[in-house]
Parts: structure tokens; sequence; C-alpha cells
């Protein structure tokens, strides 16, 4: 048995030339500390992303694209996020940062979509 692990491991193996083509790139929503995330179960590639001073940010496609989703609202500071498992289409987002620091952005209460973020 102890040798049918090690062939698998073995095979499993990639070239270290492989890794040299791989190359770093930027995966989240630009310039702000995400405080919440959540994904869409069955939907591997939608996440939302709330900011501590930034709002909500969506992406669908895995996080190459972002697209700011909550910015015509009256309060930035996003402290929590759902998807409600009985609907994707119904996202909460609880508003204000939820760890002290030095200084703190207030929020104003709890937010729901239920068409996906467009509104």
């Amino acid at each position: 048995m102890a040798h049918l692990v090690a062939a698998q491991n073995a095979d499993s193996r990639l070239n270290p030339d492989v890794y040299k083509q791989l190359k770093f790139r930027y995966i989240g929503p630009v310039g702000n500390r995400i405080i919440a995330i959540v994904g869409v179960p069955a939907s591997p590639y939608i996440y939302y992303a709330g900011a501590a001073s930034g709002g909500i940010f969506k992406t669908t496609d895995n996080g190459a694209h972002w697209d700011a989703i909550f910015d015509d609202q009256d309060v930035s500071s996003i402290g929590s996020l759902a998807v409600a498992p009985s609907n994707p289409s119904i996202v909460w987002a609880g508003t204000g940062e939820p760890w002290i620091r030095s200084h703190i952005s207030v929020g104003n209460g709890v937010y729901k979509s239920i068409d996906a973020g467009r509104t």
C-alpha cells in the first residue's frame, strides 16, 4: 500500500519549470480593507466583498473584475454580508465597522437587496 501512495505522489508532481510561467495578479477590490466576504454556493464565480469604509463590491468572474454596487447609499462602512440560502438573489449587508480601531466607521442599519445587488 505504501508503494502505491508513493507512486501516486510522484505522478502528481509538476515540473518546476511550470511554476516559472505563473504571474502574480491583484484579485481584490481596489483601495480598502475588506471586512466581509460571501460567495454564492451554487455559483462559484460570484462573490460580494464589503469594505471597512468603501462599500460593497461584486465579482461574477472569480475576482478578475470587481464592480462597486453600494456607492449610491448613505453609508459606506460594511461590517457583514450574507446571501440567503433560500434565494441567491437576496443579499444582506450589515453596515458599520465591527472592530474597534483608532477610528470607527459607523453604520446605519441593515440593507437588503432582492436582485443580487443591483438595487
